[in-house]
């Protein structure tokens, strides 16, 4: 197949740019590039074309139309982001914005909407839900399952909680309905464990962040911690529990998982606390997000945890 791919032609930067942002967004997805294709109907050659930057150059066109029209691609295509004035003035507000000042303009608006982040005044102490992010292996069922058991609160594998809305398991959601399906359901699972939960430990699944909306809910009402591990931890952890999904049979699946770890790493980021569960044993690792997690929703303790 290699032979047919045409890694050597030239690359137009958009096609390149573009190439660029679907690899980000598969590995964000925890996808291989024959799952993509298989989902996408498209053969797994033409999908490598595309993500090495060497796809249909009738996109150029659509393209050259915009830039004439001095509008965005987005607008030409109808995104969501398009839809209205008010929208087309935010996104010209925001187009220039750096990283920074869009963090404090997504927490103001989680304010304006009221849906008070941790860390404000106007956001009630009673709310105590702790969400735990990050990939397979990174010991959040572990971990959470302590940490509620410490602060009395219940404890909630959000994945459980998807395949009750569904009323079948996750493997299943994804083969008979399909990736958009499984992430509503996991969105529909998580409105219900905030509607039912004022305080509670959440384990939530590693790619919760690939959809925005979830994601959203999590950052405004949970305290989000990203429980982070070395690539080898992933893969040794999940191993260990006979489970090598997503990357079954593949024999590259360490450079997979690392890809997917870089494709969701800057959404990770945006959790309000961290914790690296590589550096030290168990009792310890649980010990420090003992401490960080009472001291965020200001649960004192006179003991420590032994």
């Amino acid at each position: 197949m290699s032979s047919t791919i045409l890694h050597d032609a030239p690359k137009h930067p958009f096609l390149a740019g573009l190439g660029e942002r679907v690899r980000a967004l598969r590995a964000r997805r925890g996808m291989t590039r024959k799952a993509l294709a298989v989902a996408a109907q498209v053969s797994e050659r033409h999908l490598a074309n595309l993500e090495y930057g060497v796809g249909n150059p009738s996109i150029l066109v659509l393209l050259q139309v915009t830039q004439a029209l001095d509008c965005s691609l987005a607008e030409a295509l109808g995104d969501q982001t398009t839809r209205s004035p008010e929208w087309l003035m935010i996104r010209g507000l925001l187009e220039q914005t750096d990283e920074a000042d869009l963090h404090r303009v997504r927490k103001a608006i989680g304010q304006v909407l009221g849906t008070p982040h941790p860390g404000t005044q106007e956001y009630p102490l009673q709310r105590r839900r702790i969400a735990l992010i990050g990939l397979r292996g990174a010991g959040k069922s572990t971990l959470g399952q302590l940490l509620a058991q410490d602060l009395g609160f219940p404890f909630v594998e959000l994945s459980r909680e998807i395949e009750r809305v569904a009323g079948c398991s996750i493997p299943e959601i994804q083969a008979l309905y399909g990736q958009n399906a499984y992430r509503r359901y996991e969105r529909r699972a998580l409105q219900e464990t905030i509607e039912t939960h004022a305080e509670a430990v959440i384990a939530t699944p590693g790619g919760l962040v690939s959809d925005p909306a979830s994601f959203n809910l999590v950052l405004e009402h949970c305290l989000s911690v990203w429980l982070q591990a070395s690539p080898e931890d992933h893969m040794n952890r999940v191993a260990a529990q006979g489970d090598l999904r997503p990357m079954a049979g593949n024999r590259e699946a360490m450079e997979d998982l690392k890809g997917i770890l870089a494709g969701r790493a800057a959404f990770y980021s945006k959790a309000d606390l961290s914790l690296d569960t590589s550096k030290a044993p168990l009792d310890d690792t649980f010990s420090a997000l003992r401490v960080v997690v009472r001291d965020a929703i200001g649960l004192r303790s006179v003991t420590e945890y032994a």
